[in-house]
């Protein structure tokens, strides 16, 4: 079950994956950022393991460190950037009605992904 799968900007694990939630252990590797997005069926609650960076919520701007907790609601634009020279490294709990990657509207994105 427990995978991992690389991104531009960092890989990712799947914890778990059950009908009521997922669970996933992001890194992001210095200097790079996921895609500005949102989802339609899914919130998602972070708690940040090691590292810091910078969280765009709904256009804002947000310092993140380790052991920092945050909520992303269903709908909410959102994304997290490694602004340090370590690997930033959250673990993420995905709960709504679906958790697949077909379920990410992509706002903008630094690596030409639509």
């Amino acid at each position: 079950m427990n995978y991992q799968e690389q991104r531009p900007w960092g890989t990712f694990e799947n914890l778990l994956d059950v009908d009521y939630c997922k669970v996933k252990r992001i890194i992001i590797k210095p200097g790079q950022a996921p895609s500005y997005q949102y989802h339609f069926k899914r919130e998602e609650v972070w708690t940040i393991v090691q590292g810091k960076g910078e969280l765009k919520l709904d256009d804002v701007l947000h310092p993140v460190n380790k052991g920092d907790t945050i909520h992303i609601p269903v709908k909410a634009k959102h994304q997290i950037r490694n602004n340090s020279n370590e690997d930033l490294i959250f673990i993420e709990v995905q709960m709504g009605e679906y958790f697949g990657e077909d379920d990410i509207v992509r706002l903008e994105d630094n690596y030409g992904r639509a």
